[in-house]
C-alpha cells in the first residue's frame, strides 16, 4: 500500500486523491498546507487517520508517507520535489511538473540517485484509450498531419481583465495557456510520433505577460502537428489525425472518450467502442503505483523509463515554444 502525502488543497488535488484511493493502491497519510485550516478541511471528505501540518520540513520527514502529490503553483514544483526526493520521497508532479528543461533534468537525475521515483502527472497519455489509438496507429497508413486542440476559457481570465494577476496568469508562478493546457497536446504528439525535428509557436500574450492563446506546428519529417491552446475562449474542435489511408477523429485530445476512423479506400466510417473512467485520474494512479510496488517488473521498469524520457522531451519543446513567443518565467532568469 502506498502512503500518500499531499501538497496542494485544490480541485484538482480532490481528484487525485479519490482517484488514488479508487485503486486501492494508496491510503491518504498527511496533507500539508501553508495555513493548516486549509489542510484540516481538505481532508473532512476522507476517512482514516489523516495526519495535517503547516510546516514542511515535518511533512517531508514523516515516516508515515513514502509518496507526495504535488498540485501547487507550477513555480513551487521544482524546489518542492527536490525536498521530497533528497527526503526519500517518491513525488508525483502534477503537470506541468517543472519550469523548464533544466529543472526536469536535475529532478530526473536526483530521482535515480536517491532510488526513488518521479512521475509528471500527464493523464491523457496513461489512459486506455490513448493506448487503443496508438495501437491503431501502427497498423495504420503512413501519418501525413495531425491538428490538436485544447482551449478553455479560465474563469480566472476575469480576474485579468480586472487587473488582477492570478496564479494561473502570473510569470512569477510559471502560468499561461501553454504550461496550463497546451501541456497536453505537446504530450500527445510527442507520445504518438517522438520528438518534433524543430518547433514554430505563435502565442498572444495578456496584461500579465503570459500567453492567453497559442498555435504552434511541429514539424517531423513527412509531417506537421498543428496544435492551438488558449485560456481565453473556447474552442469546440475535434482532434484529428491524417495518414495516407485513414483520419482518426478524436473528441478530445485532453481526454479522449470517442474515436472515429474514416476509412478513405473503403469510404466507410468506424465508431470504436470505448470505454471512459468516472474519475479521469484513475488510470495514471494506477500506472504510478504499479512502478512503485513492483518496481523490478521488466515491463515496468520499461514504462517508467519512456515516461522519464517522454517528461524531459516536453519540457523541452514546451521551453523552445516560449523562448519564441518571448515568454520568459521567473524560474528561468533563476538559472542564470
Amino acid at each position: 500500500m502506498i502512503q500518500l502525502g499531499i501538497i496542494g488543497t485544490n480541485w484538482i488535488t480532490h481528484q487525485f486523491v479519490e482517484a488514488a484511493l479508487a485503486t486501492k493502491q494508496y491510503r491518504l497519510q498527511a496533507v500539508y498546507s501553508r495555513k493548516l485550516e486549509t489542510a484540516q478541511a481538505f481532508g473532512q471528505r476522507y476517512e482514516g487517520q489523516i495526519s495535517y501540518t503547516n510546516n514542511f520540513t515535518e511533512f517531508m520527514n514523516s515516516p508515515e508517507i513514502d509518496t507526495i502529490y504535488i498540485a501547487s503553483p507550477n513555480s513551487l514544483h521544482f524546489e518542492q520535489a527536490k525536498a521530497a526526493i533528497l527526503a526519500g520521497k517518491n513525488v508525483i508532479v502534477e503537470k506541468p511538473a517543472f519550469s523548464n528543461p533544466e529543472q526536469t533534468k536535475e529532478i530526473i537525475s536526483l530521482a535515480k540517485k536517491q532510488k526513488v521515483h518521479f512521475f509528471e502527472a500527464a493523464r491523457n497519455i496513461h489512459e486506455a484509450n490513448f493506448g487503443k489509438v496508438t495501437n491503431l496507429l501502427s497498423n495504420a497508413g503512413e501519418v501525413i498531419g495531425a491538428n490538436f486542440t485544447f482551449m478553455k476559457y479560465s474563469s480566472r481570465y476575469d480576474a485579468v481583465l480586472a487587473g488582477e494577476e492570478p496564479n494561473i496568469f502570473s510569470l512569477k508562478f510559471s502560468g499561461g495557456s501553454l504550461a496550463d493546457l497546451g501541456v497536453y497536446p505537446v504530450y500527445a504528439a510527442v507520445a504518438f510520433f517522438g520528438k518534433p525535428h524543430s518547433v514554430h509557436h505563435f502565442a498572444r500574450k495578456v496584461a500579465t505577460g503570459v500567453d492567453g492563446i497559442g498555435t504552434a506546428i511541429l514539424r517531423y519529417a513527412n509531417f506537421d502537428v498543428t496544435i492551438q491552446h488558449g485560456k481565453i475562449g473556447d474552442a469546440f474542435l475535434p482532434s484529428e489525425i491524417y495518414t495516407t489511408e485513414e483520419t482518426f477523429v478524436l473528441d478530445g485530445i485532453n481526454s479522449i472518450s470517442q474515436v472515429a476512423i474514416h476509412h478513405r479506400l473503403e469510404q466507410r466510417q468506424e465508431n470504436l467502442a470505448l470505454t471512459v473512467e468516472e474519475n479521469p485520474m484513475v488510470e495514471e494512479a494506477s500506472d504510478f503505483a504499479q512502478v512503485i510496488l513492483n518496481p523490478t517488473l521488466p515491463e515496468n521498469q520499461k514504462n517508467y523509463e519512456k515516461w522519464l524520457e517522454l517528461a524531459q522531451v516536453v519540457s523541452d519543446v514546451l521551453y523552445e515554444m516560449r523562448m519564441q513567443a518571448d515568454i520568459i518565467f521567473a524560474a528561468d532568469k533563476e538559472k542564470e
